[in-house]
């Protein structure tokens, strides 16, 4: 098979596996940065040109696309949809799982636990918006940020008044959640492929830091997810239609709390965490996705 990753950095760590992987079951492998990919939109003929050239015979496409560049990172995705070539990751599922405020909703409809959230259009009532999600303190996030950044635990009242203030004075989209404190800076990963648990970490954030993103200095180990645990994860991938995803739970006394479905999630630090080949498993998906499109194809022959 020809697979392509759309990923802007050949030497990224989850980039590099990924081709080790397809390569050592026989497949040949392209990287493309999506951000130098040209649409060519025509009736009946999509394409796409990489640096002056058509981009043609390709079997799968394995999308890491940054949260910074979710727009045109999809529209790269939808084209090669267009063009019949298996994504495995939907372009629709990664415009879904990028809204917070989308995902919190869908989520919340599938009945799965979460902190309690509020969202405000601007709402000077910042009072009334703490109160809602149960008291300071709580934490600001912004609809945009990703790995850690733009989140910010406010420990009072009055504290997280001002930061909901400062962001709406700057037009920034943001939530007001409640702080789960027994989860005590610390989180749960899940790696979802195909329906399948392959891999789970706890990250724990560095002391004094709420945030426990790896990203922002946490550290993975191994952990065995629950049984209440393994089916939210389930759950929630299955909500936002993601083969592949990285789940992202609180624990807490109510049970596990979701906090993100992450779409493009890395694999450096659950591989390691875990010493399991998380990349092949992707792979075996994407090989299954071609499969199944050619035993369709034969019988409709």
């Amino acid at each position: 098979m020809k697979i392509v990753i759309l990923s802007r950095n050949a030497k990224l760590y989850s980039t590099r596996r990924l081709v080790e992987a397809a390569q050592a079951r026989g497949h040949e492998m392209v990287v493309l940065d999506h951000l130098k990919c040209d649409l060519i939109i025509e009736a009946g003929q999509p394409a796409i040109m990489y640096k002056g050239a058509l981009v043609t015979g390709i079997d799968a496409v394995i999308p890491r696309i940054g949260a910074s560049v979710t727009f045109y990172g999809t529209a790269v995705v939808r084209q090669f949809e267009m063009m019949k070539v298996k994504s495995a990751v939907g372009s629709q599922a990664i415009v879904r799982s990028r809204d917070k405020l989308r995902t919190m909703q869908n989520l919340s409809r599938a009945g799965l636990g979460m902190p309690k959230t509020a969202f405000t259009n601007y709402s000077k009532d910042s009072k009334q918006l703490i109160n809602q999600v149960g008291g300071a303190p709580v934490v600001i996030k912004l609809l945009e940020g990703t790995q850690g950044l733009g989140v910010v635990l406010a420990e009072t009242s009055k504290a997280a008044e001002s930061v909901i203030e400062a962001f709406h004075n700057l037009k920034a989209r943001i939530i007001v959640q409640e702080f789960i404190s027994e989860s005590k800076g610390a989180d749960i990963r899940a790696f979802i492929v195909n329906g399948e648990v392959v891999g789970a970490m706890k990250r724990q954030g560095r002391d004094g830091e709420f945030r426990s993103n790896l990203h922002r200095g946490g550290i993975g180990t191994l952990i065995k997810l629950s049984r209440a645990e393994k089916a939210a994860a389930l759950l929630a991938a299955k909500t936002l239609d993601l083969a592949v995803a990285g789940v992202d739970m609180l624990q807490s006394k109510r049970g596990p709390l979701i906090l993100e479905v992450n779409s493009s999630p890395g694999l450096e630090g659950i591989e390691k965490a875990t010493n399991l080949d998380i990349a092949s498993k992707i792979i075996q998906y994407t090989e299954a996705l071609v499969q199944k499109k050619k035993a369709k194809q034969k019988q409709r022959e």
